[in-house]
């Protein structure tokens, strides 16, 4: 039996204001981070891996650096390009600064890409393989996954052949409430393929009445990335 594990903590709904009006907002959606460790080290510790470029998953990392100063930062290298962009002043205002005003920790941190073959290991034991899935609704995103675990840690893409032909025990969602993090996840997301917008965003939100931040939906149904 391995000796690795793997913990995931579910940080609350963040208050996010819209963008020009004096009144307004709602909840940005919960955050899953998962801590794979062994006795010694630690993923996220020793290493940590951003599965994609929108914000919500690299501004908080100058206060991680805060807690681990050592830790090495990783992504894939178009991960990190993508990043980039997003950190420029326009792109950053239009978007996440007029909604978490004065909550973005600064200077910001991007982090270092991966070799070619996208591999990592912890304590040259235990082999952490990031999978490229492609353009969904953010460029190059992708997945970890950690086979002696058979755990995907998928940030926003629990979805695709890619995921379910790696055959996980655990699926680690971006984006959840606090539940078991099984592969069932993977067919919650066949219940229906809807193809035009509108359609999109009222199959999501009828099958999840009480999901936080029914903007993620609208804007993705949109092609926003």
């Amino acid at each position: 039996m391995s000796s690795l594990r793997a913990a995931v903590y579910i940080a609350p709904p963040t208050p996010f204001k819209t963008p020009g009006r004096e009144s307004g907002g709602g909840l940005r959606s919960p955050i899953s981070c998962t801590l794979v460790f062994s006795a010694t080290e630690a993923v996220l510790v020793s290493y940590i891996y951003i599965t994609r470029s929108h914000g919500d998953h690299f501004f908080g990392l100058p206060l991680l650096l805060q807690r681990f100063p050592e830790a090495k930062l990783v992504a894939t290298a178009a991960t990190v390009q993508h990043m980039k962009q997003w950190v420029e002043g326009k792109n950053c205002q239009a978007h996440w600064e007029s909604r978490f005003p004065g909550e973005i920790a600064r200077p910001f941190v991007l982090t270092q890409p991966l070799p070619g073959n996208n591999n990592s290991e912890l304590q040259e034991t235990w082999l952490f393989q990031a999978i490229d899935i492609g353009h969904l609704d953010a460029y190059d995103s992708t997945a970890l996954w950690v086979p002696d675990l058979r755990l995907a840690v998928c940030g926003d893409v629990v979805y695709g052949q890619k995921i379910e032909a790696l055959d996980p025990l655990y699926v680690v969602p971006d984006h959840c409430q606090e539940e078991v993090l099984g592969r069932w996840h993977l067919a919650n997301t066949k219940k229906k393929n809807p193809k035009l917008p509108r359609e999109i965003v009222e199959t999501v939100t009828k099958l999840y009445r009480n999901r936080y931040n029914t903007g993620a939906p609208i804007m993705g149904a949109m092609g926003y990335s």
